[in-house]
């Protein structure tokens, strides 16, 4: 494996758990990242839309739940609405009816979930 082979499966896991695309460097355009290593240009990185990013944290918190987020407890909805705000789910347009939808839940009660943590 080469320098740059190397590199490139360094950085995969972090690209492919943003939910972004590895490119050739010369396809990135003006919203790509493009990365170098030792001062070449060896790939680029095609960055998700806010809304796709949600979608794919929301995929990947299933996965380390090993089970729909619609089926886990109280608790456990309560502790993925506090994950999510950290990482600013919310502030994506439709975010909380997003996390709504995939925990199965009203807006209403993601709002309450919010609150709740804010009043403790």
């Amino acid at each position: 494996m080469t320098g740059n082979e190397s590199f490139i499966a360094a950085v995969k896991p972090l690209v492919d758990a943003m939910g972004g695309v590895l490119i050739a460097p010369d396809e990135a355009s003006a919203d790509d990242v493009v990365l170098a290593w030792e001062g070449v240009d060896v790939v680029g990185v095609r960055l998700p839309q806010l809304a796709d990013s949600l979608d794919h944290i929301l995929a990947a918190m299933e996965r380390r739940q090993g089970k729909p987020l619609s089926e886990l407890d109280r608790r456990s909805k309560q502790e993925v609405v506090r994950i999510l705000e950290a990482r600013g789910a919310f502030s994506v347009r439709h975010g909380v009816e997003t996390v709504a939808g995939a925990l199965g839940v009203s807006r209403f009660t993601v709002y309450n979930y919010l609150n709740r943590d804010k009043e403790a």
